[in-house]
């Protein structure tokens, strides 16, 4: 463990080991079926707010500002209004799908080198991430103001009530915050963290306690009243620039960075999967790695497979590992970088990749070359996990899939006005350059936005018309996350539940980093009859997968059983 790589340590910290006895059936739950309407999401309370907004009349892009507002005071050590987001909007009407854009991005004082020690070593990533330096441009709410002017029904001002009067009134802490609270990350010991969440006497809050936070509750009025002004621009604004400038290593955020911040939004990248066709955000997103996954999978057996079967896991994992090496290799911001899109989706170049796909698993595969491509250096990023998914259907049959984060457990530790800032720059290659001094595509750079591995998905049938959406948080681990689920949804035809649930395994350089007693018996013994040996780590972020689906003209549901979400449909037949 100690001797791997940098990344693949990084990868460890997306997944955690949980709950079912060796040898049992893949896990699932009950399936939630809503007649019209549905919100799948990590915390019951955040699908609340969600539901309750549907309920008056609103459609998915209202229930969605309405669910992040939520998710930011319960799940705080996930996502806020301090953090970035991607967002993809299934239009009923029309069976377009649009992807939203609000990646942070780094300041105008930002320096490749910024998060190298004077020696020219990288600094630790505890050092990077409590800095002044790790946070960007917050982009979440900016991106759902625009997704909302687009497609929303209801007022803006008006979606925000619930979770503001949850901030005053005080949520229930559950038992997943508790322990994160309680854990080891470095941001647990910074000093915003331990006022919010310790007493007087140091003892962290308890599961079942009641928080209050009523800084939250007049920062969401004012973004209610204000849009995304109130945080990039006036007092809060302030709060952020002073924030970020205090030691230890300030950073070089200025009120013009904020007020400069704009999402954006274009057609979403798609590509086809089988008879479907599977849609995810731009870079620089985990949507092409996605894509690039599904497209090497298609060209294996696996949908003959079964989550059974020893030989549809190894064909998941030999793609895995293909779609990462190249993925960290060439993805990055495409408005400072050349991202050969195209070419990793190529079908010559997927076959050619698929034929590296051997019996028995060998070395770790190198980058290809795809047409188009560029020649930078290898990336050298430290991605934690630290984020939430969500999936909306309303009524008239319009999607949401959002991905939203601070980056890792509370973000960078500080906090103003109620919520946590984000550390999204860490995201960055902490070494700008190989020793060809070839840059990363992901290295740092003024008003560049850092690659992610987010990938909400929506799935399409040949007429346009929806499918399923999913998504997860997990960092690195994301797109395996979300490959697992697609593949046991549509390959494997379960149910929603027993694709999100089934067991984790995330390929990455010589890394096999899974669930071992969660298989199947005789899947471990196949697995490493083939070169693939499982292991696993006690690291406390996981998946979090959120998926719906329609099957026989009903919307069926699934929540990750390893977080504290729920499926729940609503709104009459």
């Amino acid at each position: 463990m100690r001797q791997m790589p940098a990344l693949a340590l990084a990868v460890l910290l997306g997944l955690g080991v949980s709950g079912a006895r060796a040898g049992e059936a893949p896990p699932g739950g009950p399936v939630a079926a809503g007649p019209r309407a549905m919100v799948a999401a990590a915390n019951p309370q955040a699908v609340e707010a969600g539901l309750a907004v549907l309920r008056r009349g609103g459609d998915a892009a209202d229930a969605a500002v309405a669910i992040q507002a939520a998710l930011g005071l319960v799940e705080p050590q996930s996502s806020g209004v301090g953090g970035g987001a991607f967002l993809l909007w299934y239009d009923a009407k029309t069976h377009k799908v649009s992807a939203y854009d609000g990646r942070e991005f780094a300041p105008a004082g930002a320096t490749p080198d910024m998060f190298l020690e004077p020696s020219g070593k990288p600094m630790t990533y505890a050092e990077a991430v409590l800095s002044g330096r790790s946070a960007g441009t917050p982009g979440a709410i900016a991106m759902l103001y625009l997704a909302h002017k687009d497609h929303g029904k209801l007022a803006w001002s008006g979606l925000f009530d619930d979770a503001a009067r949850l901030a005053d009134t005080g949520f229930l802490v559950g038992p997943r915050l508790q322990g994160i609270v309680a854990g080891h990350a470095p941001q647990t010991k910074a000093p915003d963290v331990i006022a919010y969440f310790r007493d007087a006497k140091g003892a962290p809050i308890s599961a079942g306690e009641r928080l209050k936070n009523p800084a939250y509750a007049r920062t969401l009025r004012l973004i209610a009243r204000q849009g995304p002004s109130a945080i990039l621009t006036g007092p809060i604004a302030k709060d952020i620039v002073d924030k970020l400038r205090q030691g230890p290593i300030p950073g070089s955020m200025t009120l013009a960075d904020l007020a400069a911040y704009q999402p954006h939004e274009a057609p979403a990248l798609c590509a086809p999967y089988r008879q479907y066709t599977v849609c995810g955000p731009n870079p620089p997103s985990g949507g092409v790695a996605v894509l690039e996954g599904l497209g090497l999978l298609q060209r294996t057996d696996i949908a003959s497979r079964g989550p059974n079967d020893p030989q549809g896991w190894y064909e998941l994992s030999q793609a895995e590992r293909l779609m990462y090496a190249d993925d960290l290799r060439y993805n990055g911001d495409p408005a400072f970088v050349s991202v050969p899109t195209k070419g990793l989706l190529d079908p010559a170049y997927l076959d050619a990749r698929a034929e590296l796909i051997a019996p028995t698993a060998g070395a770790p595969p190198e980058a290809g070359d795809p047409p188009g491509a560029p020649h930078p250096g290898p990336d050298h990023t430290t991605e934690p996990g630290g984020t939430s998914s969500f999936v909306v259907v309303d009524k008239w049959g319009n999607v949401v899939a959002m991905t939203t984060t601070v980056e890792s457990i509370f973000g960078d530790g500080r906090m103003v006005d109620g919520f946590f800032l984000n550390n999204q720059l860490t995201d960055f290659s902490f070494s700008p350059t190989d020793k060809d001094g070839r840059p990363a595509a992901n290295a740092v750079a003024p008003r560049k936005r850092p690659r992610s591995s987010m990938a909400p998905t929506i799935i399409l049938d040949k007429n346009g018309g929806f499918v399923a959406a999913i998504g997860s948080p997990g960092g690195l681990a994301i797109p395996s996350f979300v490959l697992k689920g697609v593949v046991g949804a549509l390959d494997w035809n379960l149910t929603m539940q027993q694709a999100v649930a089934l067991p984790n395994l995330v390929a990455f350089g010589p890394a096999y980093v899974s669930e071992p007693e969660k298989f199947a018996p005789g899947v471990v013994d196949g697995l490493k009859a083939r070169g693939v040996d499982l292991i696993t780590n006690p690291f406390v972020e996981n998946s979090g997968l959120h998926g719906i689906i329609v099957r026989d003209g009903r919307l069926q549901g699934g929540a990750d059983p390893r977080r504290e979400g729920v499926a729940l449909g609503c709104c009459g037949d």
